[in-house]
């Protein structure tokens, strides 16, 4: 009696099983690699701003404290975005004529706010607290990127969940003192800012300092490092056993 499948029947129908399994997971996973890429969370693209505003210029070059325009970042959630009179206490008398000061110009002469393209953003549910993380001397590049290198402001990490909570979990990874913390015994906060200045003076940094003046978040503290940041920890009374409640960031 002659055969009524084919004899690559029994692969074929052996392929398809598989397939009914496999292309579930392989859905999830690219789907999940396209949600984690760069094409839907912007970490490193550089976003169009009606003024082509350089870290860069103004941190590294000119050494401008951060402060200076991002003046609640000390003593509030939002750090801040400086108003047009901040910036035409400087542009009121330098590069005056320039074209692409020209949406600052309008918008002091109208009374009107630049709108900038907000950069780095959290969802409506979540709340982040930037005066708590740097008065315990968490740099900003730890989450920003190298902020002092940007010559166009653009987004340094995705601020995934997870990547919080890996902080969260384990913050005496992230928290230390700098050698002149230790020395002169300046506040965490003058710390984090005070990192700025040692880079634009080119003068040397320690290992940890250069992982975050380059933007880096792969810096893998030593066992004495860990030691110490759980010190400074519980001197800076810092509740470990909170830091991953819901509660914390979902309020």
């Amino acid at each position: 009696m002659a055969q009524i499948f084919h004899r690559r029947s029994n692969t074929i129908a052996l392929v398809s099983l598989v397939g009914v399994f496999i292309a579930p997971v392989g859905l999830i996973l690219g789907m999940s690699g396209i949600t984690r890429s760069p094409a839907n969370t912007n970490v490193g693209v550089a976003l169009d701003q009606p003024v082509p505003f350089s870290h860069e210029h103004h941190i590294t070059e000119l050494g401008i404290d951060c402060r200076y325009c991002h003046t609640s970042v000390e003593k509030s959630a939002s750090a801040g975005v400086p108003p047009t009179q901040t910036c035409m206490s400087c542009h009121s008398q330098i590069w005056t004529n320039s074209p692409l000061l020209m949406p600052v110009r309008a918008s002091y002469k109208n009374n009107t706010p630049v709108v900038w393209n907000q950069i780095n953003k959290v969802p409506e549910f979540v709340y982040f607290n930037h005066s708590i993380h740097v008065n315990r001397g968490i740099n900003c590049n730890r989450c920003h990127g190298p902020v002092q290198k940007m010559m166009l402001t653009y987004k340094g990490n995705p601020f995934q969940m997870r990547w919080c909570l890996d902080c969260h979990r384990n913050p005496e990874k992230n928290i230390y003192q700098s050698s002149e913390a230790k020395k002169s015994g300046i506040s965490p906060r003058e710390q984090v800012f005070d990192l700025y200045w040692k880079y634009q003076a080119g003068t040397k940094l320690s290992p940890r300092e250069q992982s975050l003046a380059d933007g880096f978040d792969d810096y893998a503290p030593s066992q004495e490092e860990v030691k110490e940041g759980e010190k400074l920890v519980e001197h800076y009374g810092v509740k470990t056993k909170q830091l991953a409640d819901c509660s914390i960031c979902h309020r």
